[in-house]
């Protein structure tokens, strides 16, 4: 499949992405732990105890070796996203074995996903609402879809409790969902059309008390770099 990067071509990945919306959607539909959030306009599913108590663990202590200051694409001109993150080593046979069952779960393909990233939430961070999509006005967009085009899917373990605070709100479905260890949350950034959906804006609320551990994959529409 040959690929036009030209600059009137802002939207070269839709069929794709409505093609991966298909594939993953019938996977987590027959999945007996999937289950789908009854929300109108975005595809949502939860899966319990996906991560153990020993991933999680194993998970944070890697997490706090690698985080830095959470970068964004305005460099934090905002500061909207004022957490820790870093990318977990893809090398480690653990964290490949974590990107191989969350390939398997959704059934995509290894070669669409990104480096598995860990965030680290203290009292008063927090992600402002954003979009995990790419909006293709931004300069960036050029350079991202070299890089494996659009994103398509989000998958979000949470990695531990939190006191207070935490959750990811999803303000256009009316959702909050507060972190619980070893949950697995993963939604569609698209809409079944493979246009991006922005009815998936969401958050980081602010972690009022206690600590925040997070793990994110996101794939994109075609191989990643």
């Amino acid at each position: 499949m040959v690929f036009s990067f030209k600059a009137a071509d802002r939207d070269p990945d839709r069929a794709q992405l409505a093609r991966i919306g298909e594939v993953v959607r019938a996977r987590l539909d027959a999945d007996p732990a999937a289950y789908r959030l009854p929300v109108e306009g975005v595809e949502i599913y939860a899966v319990a105890d996906f991560l153990s108590a020993s991933d999680c663990q194993r998970l944070m202590a890697v997490i706090d070796t690698v985080a830095r200051p959470s970068p964004t694409y305005n460099n934090n001109i905002d500061l909207g996203r004022t957490s820790y993150t870093g990318d977990v080593d893809p090398a480690d046979p653990f964290v490949r074995m974590l990107q191989r069952r969350i390939d398997d779960l959704l059934g995509i393909d290894p070669g669409l996903g990104e480096t598995l990233q860990g965030q680290r939430y203290r009292e008063g961070q927090e992600f402002k609402h954003h979009f995990d999509y790419f909006v293709k006005k931004h300069e960036y967009w050029d350079d991202e879809r070299r890089r494996g085009g659009q994103r398509s899917w989000t998958a979000m373990g949470y990695l531990n409790a939190v006191d207070q605070g935490g959750a990811t709100d999803f303000p256009k479905i009316s959702l909050s969902i507060p972190p619980q260890a070893g949950v697995l949350l993963a939604w569609n950034n698209m809409a079944p059309d493979g246009r991006p959906n922005p009815r998936t804006l969401h958050a980081g609320a602010p972690v009022t008390s206690g600590v925040k551990y997070v793990l994110t994959r996101w794939y994109r529409a075609r191989p990643w770099s």
